[in-house]
């Protein structure tokens, strides 16, 4: 591509760079220039403009960035019409957006004329949000850089998808100690009933039972019969390890603790296990506010059909140092 001033007597056919406006008329930038735009030109008396002349082998903006978003477009996206070299990818339903980090990177090293830009990877998205955006910064990019690109993008998972909320009936197993005010579980209640509903879900049944590891045992087991999954598991006091109340509850209900603890604040204690095919998330103290913590990822995924082990716990600690809640009891700076 020839990107230069041209003598206006030389621009026909060429991309117009910069806005001229004329007395009759407004020229936009990335207008093809007619012979008729150059004698309105002309008439202004304009002798010469800024533009850009596309070589054999360039594709222009707008086709280029509408290929790179077919490249890209993964299950539960829909690519919008390409205008100005962009294309932007929305949900085509309530989900998590699964980005593939790397392969981003990858692909905008390609060339500085290609630009893709997404949301966080694991973002919870709403139906008809933007997840991507594909932007083409010159009037054209070379074919190779395209087929590069496509190459690169056909040999490997999709850039960008949607992981589809799919409706869940939850269930919530209190746990309380002498002293507990009613209101405090009434508050939890109400909250976990809010993430649930945001997310597609319900919470179908709970109950409170003493924090004791054979009455969170046996309501596991009635829950677990009850045929709900997520089974959440809000303890009066937090869980610090494997030994503790809950997670050896789940245990003793022949169930698998799959991890204890988190690298994200705040949520850091809360536990991720599996019970007769159903999962069970101990639920973080934190959690009893509606802002957004560590249990909020877990849940999300999990009603997202996502896996949520080890592996991506611990992944989950780049962006982990959520904002400060300020009524914890022990703010970070303390």
């Amino acid at each position: 591509m020839k990107f230069t001033t041209f003598e206006i007597g030389e621009a026909a056919g060429a991309v117009l760079a910069h806005t001229v406006h004329l007395p009759s008329a407004v020229l936009k930038k990335g207008r093809l220039l007619t012979a008729a735009d150059i004698d309105e030109l002309r008439s202004a008396g304009v002798v010469r403009v800024m533009a850009a002349r596309l070589d054999a082998g360039d594709v222009g903006e707008d086709e280029a960035a509408a290929r790179i978003a077919r490249a890209c477009c993964g299950q539960g996206l829909a690519a919008g019409p390409a205008f100005t070299g962009r294309t932007n990818l929305l949900a085509a339903a309530a989900g998590v957006a699964v980005i593939d980090r790397e392969l981003l990177i990858r692909l905008n090293s390609i060339d500085e004329g290609l630009t893709i830009a997404t949301v966080q990877p694991f973002d919870t998205v709403a139906a008809g949000q933007l997840v991507a955006t594909i932007k083409i910064i010159p009037f054209a990019l070379s074919a190779s850089v395209i087929a590069e690109a496509e190459e690169l993008l056909r040999n490997a998972t999709p850039l960008a998808r949607v992981a589809p909320f799919t409706a869940h009936q939850a269930s919530l197993i209190l746990t309380r100690v002498a002293g507990m005010k009613d209101a405090l579980h009434g508050k939890r209640v109400r909250v976990m009933g809010e993430r649930l509903r945001a997310l597609g879900s319900e919470l179908a049944g709970y109950e409170t039972v003493a924090h004791e590891t054979a009455a969170v045992h046996d309501a596991l087991r009635r829950q677990r019969a009850s045929g709900r999954d997520p089974i959440l598991v809000f303890g009066a006091s937090a869980i610090v390890d494997r030994g503790d109340v809950i997670p050896q509850a789940i245990l003793d209900a022949g169930g698998e603790v799959v991890h204890v603890g988190m690298p994200v604040d705040p949520g850091n204690l809360a536990l991720v296990g599996r019970l007769d095919g159903a999962d069970v998330i101990g639920v973080p103290s934190c959690a009893s506010s509606p802002k957004l913590n560590g249990f909020d990822w877990i849940l999300a995924r999990l009603l997202a059909g996502l896996p949520v082990g080890r592996p991506e716990i611990v992944a989950m600690a780049p962006g982990g140092l959520l904002m400060e809640i300020p009524t914890r009891p022990q703010p970070r700076h303390g």
